[in-house]
C-alpha cells in the first residue's frame, strides 16, 4: 500500500533499526518505545489487522513474534515481555503489527497507559537492535 509507513519500511524506502527480516515478516525497533528494546513485528504484505491475516501466514508470522518474544529478555536482561496487538482502535498505523515490549517487575507500566521513551541516539537504538538480533540467531 503506497501510503503505509510499515509497507515502506518493509520495502526499504523508510529507514528503520531492524531486528529481524525474513520471509514471514520484519521486526524493528519502535521509534517511540514504551521501554527501550520495544520491537514491532509486521507481516511483509499489507494486512490491516489481525482478522485479515490469512490462515496460511499465521504460523510463520506468529513464529517470528514468538522468537522475538524469547530473544528480548535474553538480550536485554528483562524478566519477560508484554505482547500486544491493537485492531483499529489505538492502531496508529493501519498495518498489522505486534508489540513486543521488555518487562521487568516494578518497571512502572500500569494497565494500558503506555508512557513513551526515546533513545539517546541512533547508536543506542542500533545497540538494542543488535543485542536482540544476536539472540535470534
Amino acid at each position: 500500500m503506497a501510503d503505509c509507513v510499515f509497507c515502506a519500511i518493509v520495502a526499504g524506502r523508510v529507514p528503520t533499526v531492524t531486528v529481524a527480516d525474513g520471509p514471514d515478516g520484519m521486526a524493528f525497533l519502535d521509534t517511540r518505545p514504551v521501554f527501550k528494546g520495544h520491537v514491532l513485528v509486521v507481516p511483509r504484505p499489507h494486512i490491516a489487522q489481525l482478522t485479515d491475516l490469512p490462515a496460511a501466514l499465521v504460523p510463520g508470522y506468529f513464529g517470528l513474534v514468538q522468537q522475538v518474544s524469547a530473544a528480548v529478555p535474553r538480550a536485554l536482561g528483562s524478566q519477560g515481555t508484554f505482547v500486544a496487538i491493537n485492531n483499529v482502535v489505538s492502531q496508529s498505523v493501519p498495518h498489522l503489527h505486534t508489540h513486543v515490549v521488555p518487562r521487568t517487575k516494578g518497571d512502572g507500566l500500569r494497565g494500558f497507559f503506555w508512557p513513551r521513551h526515546k533513545y539517546a541516539s541512533d547508536d543506542e537504538a542500533a545497540d538494542y537492535a543488535k543485542r536482540i538480533a544476536a539472540e535470534l540467531r
